[in-house]
């Protein structure tokens, strides 16, 4: 008997029909108190050795239907390693074809990071003699907000923060963590070793815990978009941003970096803050040769294809980079990366995954060593308290 269900951390279907393998519909489920989705994440059960198709019948209402064009959905069999499966889009259905070779299989929109994993990677950092853990506060259902300060910053250290996962549905975003941190904790890598010594890093692996637990795309278990609330944050509707903001305001910011996915784009780029009414000729040639430093140590970074640039002022102030790069006069970015395959160097097996977010993680420090010098706030109200 074929059976899909999806009652587990960050599971995400509601299944209409399983009778037969060549014609199981389902749907995605919305956001909590939103409209948004597109996040999926289930188990097939029961389906060994049979050709399957299984349509997501509301593809074609989903937040980004762009994003379903040149998609292939990912599978696993023990949760661990996912693998690219035959995907369409047709007729506003995602129409996903697969013959399990076990009982059990799961699907995804992309590789799923669980919060058991997330605790996993906080007791894991916690173990290094580089870091302290501190829970900041509570999301809205009442989860921890994790925290690693890795380093000290006595005196005139650079304060860098990073943050990840907003949008809980960008999973991608926290595997990217998972590399950035494994190398900055390796006590054996010169360039962690070099930074260390000069600044500390605020890094929160994920800013949304109550989405991510829930199987949604882009908002907090309130329905508010989290990227949408840095102007005025409430400990109502977004704490994990208040507390997140005010944590901020405490220790200064001298480079923030916010990480995302796309659904649409099937590229590794980066996002400023041409916008602010402060952004100027010196900002712009740092974003600039942050971008070209970064294509230069990892190619799988390019600086061709992005979004539209905002004119100068006419930026979205309750972005979190818009924000932070105002009120601290810093250089703040965010990095997309795709929930596809990279057009530029595609992987027919995997897409972009997991290991290459993570590698891509572990890279950024090669940038930020480079430029160091040139990364430091000039906002006169940045000092901590």
């Amino acid at each position: 008997m074929i059976q899909v269900s999806s009652n587990f951390d960050g599971g995400n279907i509601i299944c209409d029909s399983s009778e037969r393998p060549d014609d199981i519909r389902l749907r995605i489920r919305p956001d909590t108190k939103a409209d948004f989705f597109q996040w999926f994440y289930f188990r097939l059960s029961g389906a060994r050795d049979e050709d399957c198709t299984i349509r997501l019948t509301n593809a074609k209402d989903s937040s980004y239907t762009r994003g379903w064009e040149g998609y292939r959905a990912v599978a696993s069999y023990d949760r661990e390693n996912w693998f690219r499966i035959d995907s369409r889009y047709q007729n506003g259905e995602l129409i996903l074809r697969h013959r399990p070779e076990f009982d059990s299989v799961h699907y995804a929109y992309f590789a799923p990071y669980s919060m058991e994993r997330h605790a996993d990677l906080i007791a894991h950092a916690g173990q290094s003699p580089r870091v302290t853990h501190s829970v900041i506060g509570q999301t809205v259902d009442g989860q921890d907000m994790d925290l690693l300060t890795v380093g000290e910053a006595p005196g005139n250290k650079q304060n860098f923060w990073l943050i990840a996962r907003q949008h809980p549905g960008e999973t991608m975003a926290e595997w990217w963590m998972e590399g950035f941190l494994d190398r900055l904790l390796d006590p054996d890598d010169a360039i962690s070793n070099a930074l260390l010594g000069r600044a500390a890093f605020h890094v929160v692996p994920n800013m949304n815990p109550d989405g991510s637990r829930s199987g949604h795309l882009r908002t907090n278990a309130a329905g508010a978009n989290l990227n949408r609330e840095w102007q005025e944050p409430d400990m109502d509707r977004s704490p994990e941003v208040y507390l997140v903001r005010e944590k901020m305001r405490e220790t200064g910011v001298d480079f923030c970096l916010d990480v995302h996915g796309d659904e649409g784009l099937p590229h590794n780029f980066i996002a400023g803050a041409q916008g602010i009414p402060s952004w100027n000729a010196q900002k712009d040639m740092l974003l600039t040769d942050f971008k070209r430093t970064w294509q230069q140590v990892n190619p799988d970074f390019q600086t061709h294809h992005g979004y539209p640039i905002a004119k100068k002022g006419e930026g979205n102030m309750t972005l979190c980079v818009n924000h932070v790069g105002e009120y601290f006069g810093c250089l703040a970015m965010t990095l997309e990366m795709p929930f596809k395959d990279t057009a530029d160097r595609p992987d027919p097996k995997n897409g972009w995954s997991p290991a290459r977010s993570g590698k891509l993680g572990a890279s950024v420090l090669d940038v930020i060593y480079k430029l160091f010098d040139r990364l430091q706030s000039d906002a006169p109200d940045n000092s901590p308290g």
